[in-house]
């Protein structure tokens, strides 16, 4: 028999997941994670509540986000059947260099459930220097969240200087593959993690994470919409559960037909170029 927490986590999870097992999350970090010139393009989007009320309307699946923005904007979840998702870890542009590897904690557990969320978030950097306070943070964060039965999702980003001398860059899909093994060995009910540049390395990264749902991190944004969406096709390809994506939505002046054709991709195996005419990007 079930015990009551691996209910919790099993209906969260559905939260997001909830049509076949695949998901679109829209990431809103940026501001803290990269500074407000992110949104220079698309100042307008700088108001979570603009940007929110939109990417839900287009359907998202999911939302992950900062405490202090679920706060601000929290109204627009009222009654929408969308998932929530709280990062507890992050840090700022603002910080020495040399700090750069490290993820601090800004919120609690508790916050996420007085927030009403679904699914807690946090970041580990394999590789970095600071590698272990992260994993500690992790560790605490997914043992309160189980026991409450929450999901806990791992951002997991191989960085450091030891991976850019050893493998050359952080998305050679060795260290993103064995991230995503960590993660899935601490415990993670999710992961997201980078792009390793082809099907066939992807599916590796996917095979690694036994059975954990994984999931593209966006990145910065593609000029043409098409070359992102099939991005998105080849990571469905190689067996990932969907993506969590930012910038590719909010730095595009109308983010909902992009939003479309992105979930066209995920939900109904839709070719790239089909999707994108469908939508009126192309």
């Amino acid at each position: 028999m079930e015990t009551y927490n691996n209910i919790g986590i099993q209906r969260r999870l559905r939260r997001f997941f909830r049509r076949d097992g695949r998901a679109l999350i829209f990431a809103m970090d940026h501001g803290f994670e990269h500074g407000p010139t992110d949104f220079e393009e698309t100042w307008e989007h700088i108001d979570p509540n603009l940007i929110l009320k939109k990417v839900i309307k287009a359907g998202i699946d999911g939302v992950m986000t900062l405490p202090g923005i679920a706060r601000i904007a929290g109204k627009q979840f009222y009654g929408k059947d969308v998932g929530l998702m709280i990062k507890l870890t992050s840090k700022t542009e603002l910080r020495p260099k040399e700090d750069h590897f490290l993820q601090s904690p800004l919120g609690f557990v508790e916050d996420v459930i007085k927030l009403g969320a679904d699914a807690v978030a946090a970041t580990v950097y394999w590789g970095s220097p600071y590698e272990d306070i992260m994993m500690k943070q992790f560790a605490e964060i997914a043992s309160i969240a189980h026991d409450y039965g929450y999901p806990v999702v791992q951002f997991s980003y191989p960085r450091g200087p030891y991976i850019n001398e050893r493998y050359g860059k952080k998305e050679d899909y060795r260290v993103v593959m064995y991230g995503a093994r960590a993660a899935a060995e601490m415990g993670a009910d999710m992961i997201k993690t980078y792009w390793t540049g082809s099907k066939e390395t992807f599916k590796k990264v996917v095979e690694a994470a036994s059975g954990v749902p994984v999931l593209l991190s966006g990145g910065a944004k593609t000029d043409n919409p098409v070359d992102f969406l099939k991005l998105v096709w080849d990571v469905m390809e190689a067996g990932g559960s969907g993506a969590v994506v930012g910038r590719n939505i909010f730095q595009r002046k109308d983010p909902e037909p992009m939003i479309r054709a992105i979930l066209r991709v995920i939900h109904r195996n839709e070719d790239p170029e089909e999707a994108a005419k469908a939508e009126g990007l192309v």
